[in-house]
């Protein structure tokens, strides 16, 4: 006997024409599994697309798993959705969709793609669950427009969190979410990071892949707790004035059995023909994206993590495999477009079209797409011919840099373009500079062990290219451990390594960082105009035979005006001359060389007079001390007729009160 009360629907016909032309936006309200009383009787309404079935039956803990209890119905509006209200099915019972194709005699048992919840790996079961929460982040929600505006400062503290920190004594178990409610906040405000960029929480069948094969669409991985516990997270975070960016994978997922693959005994939500819906690369399935149904099920994926859990951006992972159809693959092994090309058009529309319904459902948070090609106007909009994203990861300049600075400081001069290219394309796209976990595994290494020479030299050229990254146009984005100069390379199973905090120069490291993004929030020109060329200029790009280059940032207001002087080389540069546009006294604001960031001292003395000499076409000049392998930041008194003093007094000047305080009523 079917013990399915037939008849009961969240789904209009508006909906279902939205989802089949792709524009259904908030399917999660619609599909999966959703509690509810129906004629006074409490139990969970069950819906899932599977238009290639036979039959859909629920199976779980309220039927003892037995396929033929509780068989769905399918719909008459020909839309796939087979759909049925189970009385007594209640909160934190387990269940699956017991498929039966009408192809090949084909069955399986699969997971819910609109689950809210899972079963602990390596089980698959979903779990029906509510995500009822009393959310207390009313001022951040507020005014998170200006805070993630791309005129303000974005630092980007990127986690792991299974392996941030973990408990030794238990088995080095990872924190769960609610023990990193408690401690992460402390500490990325402590640091003075604005957001956390955390690799992705959606649930994942293999822990390894550390979120990147993603199953679990609208569910945070059960690994480190419940969905309320990651709200909580979230939660705490905003409490902080720290934002939340998650990673979030459209461009591909894996073959699990209980997954997407094959679901209904057809390529559903994957193209049909391998040379399409195949990654060689990720043993994984590419989305057949010009299938208006998967772009509604992807796109409300997308608008889920905003919505429910109040997320302020989403990174985009993998954009170019998704853009091109020879992604990774050799001739004959992918299929042109329809004008024989090789862009994957179906792709581009998606992008366009997922950015576009995003910015109008939620038009104070932020994309960004991690795009590794010169593909034009990633981070433009859709209507100008754009992908519609809000920023690109700039892998160029990544690239550039990490080659740069691991080699021997000797050899620099003859690499010096590397360092000023980036320029050259900087205001093309609104970039973030990503030094990411990307760069840290695989045996590329730790940043610190990247660096050549001795110990010193090591901790040093690290600090030189933290402040460089810092001073250079661009959001900024660091992956945990590299702030406090971690020696060993990441790894997922492991927990970072804080006892070198203990050490005075990684402990140095990290208090620069502090100090960095503590300047970078209060120095509008540091930040405000990050993505125009009028936020930038040379003043002196060529001198290569010293490794030295000097620039200003500037901000919307001709008062706020940074010189950053960068010494690439372990000699010190004395009495260095620097063209400058303004005469009075240039306080010296930052100096990686200080004594308690573990430099050897060399400095400016807490700044310098410019002289009424002419150089580097500019009317004034300043001498300066460039320490060894170090980079300072200077700022003009008359800016703001600040009083010469040491460090202390300076970090007086940027206040301890939550740095998004002071840069919101810098502001306005």
């Amino acid at each position: 006997m079917n013990r399915v009360i037939p008849g009961v629907s969240l789904l209009t016909d508006t909906d279902i024409y939205l989802f089949k032309e792709g524009r259904h936006f908030r399917l999660y309200d619609k599909l999966g599994a959703h509690l509810m009383e129906v004629g006074g009787r409490r139990g969970t309404l069950f819906a899932v697309w599977a238009p290639n079935a036979e039959r859909v039956s629920v199976i779980g803990d309220f039927n003892d798993w037995n396929q033929n209890v509780h068989v769905l119905y399918p719909r008459l509006d020909e839309s796939g959705i087979w759909e049925g209200f189970v009385p007594g099915a209640h909160q934190g019972q387990l269940y699956k969709y017991h498929v039966r194709s009408k192809h090949r005699m084909y069955s399986t048992d699969r997971a819910d793609p609109f689950a809210r919840h899972t079963e602990m790996p390596p089980n698959t079961s979903s779990v029906i669950w509510d995500l009822d929460y009393q959310w207390h982040d009313e001022e951040w929600m507020g005014e998170r427009g200006l805070r993630n505006a791309l005129h303000a400062p974005l630092s980007l503290y990127e986690v792991h969190l299974g392996s941030w920190r973990r408990v030794p004594e238990e088995s080095n178990r990872s924190l769960t979410y609610r023990e990193l409610a408690a401690r992460l906040p402390g500490y990325v405000g402590e640091m003075g990071f604005t957001h956390v960029q955390l690799l992705p929480v959606m649930e994942h069948p293999f822990y390894g892949s550390w979120g990147y094969q993603t199953l679990g669409y609208c569910a945070p991985t059960s690994r480190f707790g419940r969905p309320q516990d990651f709200m909580s997270l979230v939660d705490r975070l905003h409490q902080k004035g720290i934002g939340v960016i998650l990673d979030w994978v459209p461009s591909h997922f894996p073959g699990d059995g209980h997954g997407l693959a094959y679901f209904d005994g057809t390529h559903l939500y994957e193209h049909e023909d391998p040379r399409q819906g195949y990654h060689p690369d990720w043993n994984s399935y590419i989305f057949n994206y010009g299938r208006s149904e998967v772009r509604s099920f992807l796109i409300s994926s997308a608008l889920f993590w905003l919505d429910k859990y109040h997320v302020d951006g989403l990174r985009m992972d993998a954009v170019a495999s998704m853009l091109y159809l020879d992604y990774s693959r050799k001739d004959g092994e992918w299929v042109p477009n329809r004008h024989g090309g090789r862009e994957n058009l179906e792709a581009i529309d998606f992008l366009r079209v997922l950015n576009e319904a995003v910015y109008a459902n939620f038009p104070d948070v932020q994309t960004t797409a991690e795009e590794s090609t010169a593909w034009p106007m990633v981070s433009r909009p859709a209507n100008m011919g754009g992908l519609g994203f809000g920023m690109k990861w700039n892998m160029g300049w990544m690239h550039d840099t990490l080659s740069y600075m691991g080699k021997d400081p000797v050899h620099r001069k003859h690499h010096h373009n590397q360092l000023t290219f980036s320029i050259w394309y900087s205001f093309f796209e609104n970039f973030v500079l990503p030094m990411s976990h990307d760069e840290v595994v695989y045996g590329k290494g730790s940043l610190l062990n990247k660096m050549p020479g001795d110990y010193w030299q090591k901790c040093a050229n690290l600090r030189l290219l933290s402040g460089y990254m810092y001073g250079h146009p661009g959001k900024k984005l660091l992956f945990m451990g590299s702030e406090f100069g971690q020696w060993a390379e990441w790894s997922h199973d492991q927990s970072l390594q804080w006892h070198l905090d203990e050490q005075p120069a990684h402990h140095g490291i990290r208090r620069w960082v502090q100090d960095l993004n503590r300047l970078y929030r209060a120095e509008p020109a540091l930040y405000e105009l990050d993505f125009e060329q009028a936020g930038f200029s040379w003043v002196d790009c060529n001198d290569a035979e010293q490794s030295v280059i000097s620039f200003l940032r500037k901000g919307a207001c001709t008062k706020d005006l940074i010189l950053v002087a960068a010494n690439f080389t372990p000699v010190p540069r004395m009495n260095y001359r620097i063209g400058v546009p303004r005469g009075g006294f240039w306080r010296e604001m930052l100096n990686s060389d200080a004594a308690e960031y573990g430099g050897s001292g060399q400095g400016n003395m807490g700044g310098v007079e410019a002289a009424p000499l002419s150089c580097h076409g500019h009317y004034f000049s300043v001498a300066l001390t460039l320490p060894p392998l170090g980079v300072v930041f200077l700022k003009n008194q008359a800016a703001k007729g600040e009083a010469e003093g040491g460090r202390e007094e300076l970090l007086a000047d940027i206040p301890e009160m939550p740095m998004v305080d002071f840069f919101l009523k810098r502001l306005s």
